[in-house]
């Protein structure tokens, strides 16, 4: 399939995990890929790396300049860059509170804005935000890090409703708990990293963790031109976690 062939798209968050499964799919794909990322050093040859922080409003208002002028315009932006928190809400004081949503939220934010005028001028727009199951799924110790990803959760309905208009469709992703180098390093930082392993896959109906390739393909579903009548969508990629229970 190559339905991105002539797309440019950037995905932020790009150089591991799930960001690093999306942009090379959307490669494979026919896409030309733009990661935006603190560190690029991973980032493969068939992929242009830009370094950034998602929190400097600078950085990013010059990468997406830059990757507009290199190539022409922006087609496809995948929100994808985030961090974890763990703790009840008494965990985290107010600077990590500020430090996650700046990241999870407000980069969010900042990039679809400094990428809208491109969007405006693509035949095929599409943005696809990763937020999580946690945002309607109550789970033990993930304050911060839900009410990070709620608002994720409301702002793609929100922005879906109102560039509806000028044809830029906005979805997102609501990942279960995957396999990625954060979960990995929760596990390993456990007590007992067997048990921990352990629970994080039985809490999932399937029994196992999500992988970042199944969280990729339903990023590119999205995105994909196919899907034009597709905005305004929460996918699921769970496995069952928000809607079976199967005891």
């Amino acid at each position: 399939m190559n339905e991105f062939k002539g797309f440019v798209a950037i995905v932020t968050g790009g150089a591991s995990g799930i960001g690093a499964a999306t942009a090379a799919l959307l490669v494979a794909r026919g896409a030309s890929v733009v990661i935006l990322d603190r560190d690029v050093e991973s980032v493969p040859n068939s992929q242009l790396g830009v370094k950034c922080d998602v929190t400097d409003d600078g950085q990013v208002s010059a990468a997406v300049a830059a990757v507009a002028r290199q190539f022409g315009g922006i087609d496809i932006l995948i929100n994808n860059a985030g961090i974890g928190a763990v703790g009840d809400v008494s965990a985290n004081g107010d600077e990590e509170w500020h430090r996650v949503l700046d990241v999870n939220v407000v980069g969010i934010a900042r990039l679809t804005r400094a990428a809208l005028p491109h969007l405006r001028a693509s035949s095929h727009a599409s943005v696809v935000n990763t937020c999580s199951v946690v945002a309607s799924v109550g789970v033990p110790n993930r304050v911060l890090y839900a009410a990070s990803k709620g608002a994720v959760a409301a702002m793609t309905l929100s922005m879906a409703a109102d560039h509806a208009p000028e044809a830029i469709r906005v979805n997102a992703v609501t990942p279960g708990t995957a396999d990625t180098p954060w979960v990995g390093g929760l596990v390993e930082n456990a007590d007992n990293p067997d048990a921990a392993a352990a629970a994080l896959r039985d809490r999932q109906p399937m029994g196992r963790l999500v992988t970042a390739g199944e969280v990729a393909h339903a990023i590119v579903y999205l995105a994909s031109p196919l899907s034009g009548s597709t905005t305004g969508t929460l996918l699921a990629v769970d496995g069952g976690m928000a809607g079976l229970r199967l005891r």
